[in-house]
C-alpha cells in the first residue's frame, strides 16, 4: 500500500526538474540544489512507490524517466495546475471577487476574445476572468493538465475527453494582396500550384485545416509554403506580397473591409466550421465555471466578428 502522506512537492519538482534537464546535475541547478540532495528527492519517491522512475539516458548522457516516471510527472503537471488555479481563486477572493473562470483560447480567437471577455466582466463582475492564449496544441494540453476551466477552439479534440458546446461559425478562406494576379476572378486548382502559401506553425489548427484542404484540391502535388508563427506576421506578409495564405476569416475581419486584404475564389472555399466552447468530461465544472459556461452559451456567438456578405467572398 503506497503511503501518500509520504510524497512531497520537493521530491516532484526534482522529478521535473530531472525531466526537463536530463540529468541529476541540471535539476540541481535549475532548483539551486547539489546533485546529492536531487538524488535524495528521486530516491524518496522510488521508495513511496517501490518503483525507479529514472534510468540512464538511450544515448548514454544524462537520465530519462522510466514509464512510471512519466506517470509521476504528468500527475505533478495536474497537481501544479490545480494549485495555480486554488491561488488565483484566493487571490480574487481577497479582492472581493467570487472566484476566478480561467478561459484557454486558441491564437485565432484573440481577434475576438477580449470582447467576449468585457461581456462576460459586464454580465459577471463579481467573476474574475483570466485569459490565456496560445496555439490549439498548447490550449488542449493546457485543458487536459486542468490549467483551464474552459477552453474555446476551432474543433473539439479526441483528447482529453470534453463537453463541447458550439457557439458559431468560424469560415476559412484563401487571402492575398489586392493586386496578386489571381485577385479578381474564379481560380483553377492549377494555378494554385505554382503559388507560395504563407502558414503556421505545427500544433495550429488553422494549419491543419489548410493541409487537408492543399492535399485534396492539388490532388497531392507539393507548393511551396514558408512557415511564420503568429496570424499577424501572415498577414503583414501577404499584404506585402509575399504569398497568400488560408486563414480564418476573424483574424481578417478588418483587413477584408478596409481592402488591404481580398479573399480568393479558390475551390472548394470557405470551409465554414464551428467554434467550440469546451469543458474537461471527466470531472463536474466548479459552480463558477458553470456560470461562465452558461453565459457564453446564451450570448449565441454575438461577440463573433462580422463583415457584410457582399465583401466577404
Amino acid at each position: 500500500m503506497f503511503r501518500r502522506d509520504s510524497i512531497t512537492f520537493k521530491q516532484l519538482r526534482a522529478l521535473r526538474a530531472v525531466a526537463q534537464g536530463g540529468s541529476l546535475t541540471a535539476a540541481g541547478q535549475a532548483l539551486g540544489l547539489t546533485t546529492p540532495a536531487i538524488h535524495t528527492q528521486i530516491r524518496g519517491l522510488e521508495d513511496v512507490f517501490e518503483t525507479r522512475m529514472l534510468q540512464r539516458a538511450s544515448d548514454g548522457s544524462g537520465s530519462e524517466l522510466t514509464e512510471a516516471g512519466q506517470a509521476m510527472v504528468e500527475a505533478a503537471h495536474r497537481i501544479e495546475a490545480v494549485l495555480g488555479r486554488v491561488e488565483a481563486d484566493l487571490e480574487a477572493l481577497s479582492r472581493g471577487k467570487s472566484g476566478q473562470v480561467t478561459l484557454g483560447v486558441v491564437s485565432t480567437g484573440k481577434y475576438f476574445a477580449p470582447r467576449l471577455v468585457k461581456m462576460l466582466g459586464d454580465t459577471h463582475p463579481e467573476i474574475e476572468i483570466a485569459l490565456r492564449v496560445g496555439n490549439r496544441a498548447e490550449i488542449m494540453d493546457g485543458l487536459d493538465r486542468g490549467a483551464f476551466d474552459l477552453a474555446i477552439t476551432g474543433r473539439p479534440p479526441r483528447r482529453p475527453a470534453v463537453v463541447a458546446e458550439p457557439l458559431g461559425p468560424h469560415p476559412h478562406l484563401l487571402v492575398a494582396a489586392p493586386d496578386h494576379r489571381l485577385a479578381g476572378g474564379q481560380i483553377a486548382m492549377e494555378a494554385l500550384r505554382s503559388e507560395r502559401f504563407l502558414t503556421r506553425e505545427p500544433g495550429s489548427g488553422t494549419r491543419i485545416l489548410m493541409e487537408r484542404w492543399l492535399d485534396r484540391v492539388l490532388d497531392g502535388h507539393a507548393c511551396a509554403r514558408l512557415e511564420m508563427d503568429s496570424n499577424e506576421t501572415i498577414k503583414q506578409a501577404v499584404i506585402a506580397g509575399l504569398g497568400m495564405a488560408f486563414l480564418s476569416q476573424h483574424t481578417v475581419t478588418d483587413e477584408l473591409t478596409l481592402g488591404r486584404l481580398v479573399a480568393l475564389d479558390a475551390p472548394g472555399l470557405p470551409i465554414v466550421r464551428h467554434w467550440f466552447m469546451v469543458r474537461p468530461e471527466g470531472e463536474a465544472p466548479r459552480p463558477v465555471a458553470l456560470r461562465v459556461w452558461q453565459t457564453i452559451t446564451a450570448l449565441e456567438g454575438r461577440f463573433l466578428p462580422t463583415i457584410p456578405p457582399s465583401d466577404a467572398f
